[in-house]
């Protein structure tokens, strides 16, 4: 199967790679986004092959693999930094953005207009200063409810289409958020959240945490995603954002214990990125912050280092050509 990838750097701009991450090309600004842009999110939907949505420190923009060209969306978003993105998985038209400062936007017809939901986020943090939306996922059981991680607030449930929101970190080992997913299973949910300071794991939509000490030299957790067939979960952990080494941890028993995934040779920071796609769950991309990318063909058994580098890397994903 041919693979498209693409790379969100903080700096310069988007990377593409059309055979699976063996060559690659940086489109110039004659393609509608600017060389140093920032890119903090990336986003597809299964209804729209061939095209992407980019969350930059200029809005949003749409990229089309068939003219290679970026259309700027124009919107609200345009004056913040959109950090994370979720598309409805029935309707692409519906779409979520998370920004810094920390706020939520949806729109109901596929970027065209956008009305801010009312969250009740922090607006003052002591280490970040403005706090900042880190993940915007939709709840897998119900998609009219999406979940919010804030940098620094910890984790929120939006009802209603998120026009109701609950804070749900009360116990949490610390409100600074980085990720988190949802397991559903018959009749068990558990919730997983990635911080600075460890993995902490809710069964009861929040109502509770515990930390689950890491078998590793750190604690400092990333990103936690399941394989695109759910057979397998995947934590980024190392010693700092964006730190000088770290290492993918892989689960067999959905997240009850975790173990090295084995990425070759020294890491040069923290891994930041997983990302994994339906039309094929064995093939899968891990990227660390500072530009390190990783690839396995085999659903994580083996891992082989991509000879290109790239600069400070926040988003990946992978499309089917």
């Amino acid at each position: 199967m041919a693979v498209r990838l693409c790379v969100g750097t903080v700096g310069q701009s988007a990377w593409f790679s059309e055979d699976g991450g063996e060559s690659w090309e940086r489109p110039y600004i004659e393609s509608g986004l600017y060389l140093e842009a920032r890119i903090w999110a990336l986003s597809d939907h299964p209804a729209e092959p061939g095209r992407l949505l980019a969350g930059t420190d200029r809005g949003l923009h749409a990229w089309d693999w068939g003219r290679h060209r970026w259309t700027h969306l124009a919107s609200p978003l345009d004056d913040l930094h959109v950090w994370t993105l979720a598309r409805h998985p029935h309707d692409p038209k519906v779409i979520y953005a998370g920004t810094h400062p920390a706020g939520v936007f949806r729109s109901r017809d596929g970027g065209a207009s956008w009305q801010r939901l009312p969250t009740a986020f922090a607006e003052q943090c002591i280490f970040v200063g403005q706090p900042r939306v880190t993940r915007l996922r939709l709840d897998p059981d119900d998609p009219d409810v999406v979940w919010a991680g804030v940098e620094i607030d910890g984790l929120w449930r939006g009802s209603a289409g998120g026009t109701r929101w609950d804070k749900v970190s009360e116990g949490l080992i610390s409100q600074d958020v980085h990720d988190f997913a949802i397991l559903s299973r018959a009749n068990r949910r558990t919730l997983f959240v990635t911080t600075n300071k460890g993995f902490a794991v809710s069964e009861d939509e929040g109502a509770s945490w515990r930390q689950q000490v890491l078998d590793s030299p750190w604690q400092y957790t990333r990103a936690v995603a399941p394989r695109a067939d759910g057979a397998r979960w995947f934590l980024t952990n190392g010693n700092g954002p964006p730190g000088s080494t770290g290492r993918l941890l892989a689960s067999d028993n959905l997240g009850a214990s975790w173990r090295d995934a084995g990425l070759p040779g020294r890491l040069n920071s923290t891994p930041w990125c997983i990302s994994t796609n339906p039309a094929d769950p064995q093939h899968i991309y891990v990227a660390s912050n500072l530009g390190q990318l990783y690839e396995s063909r085999d659903g994580g058994d083996r891992w082989r280092k991509l000879e290109r580098e790239l600069g400070e890397v926040r988003a990946m994903l992978w499309q089917a050509a």
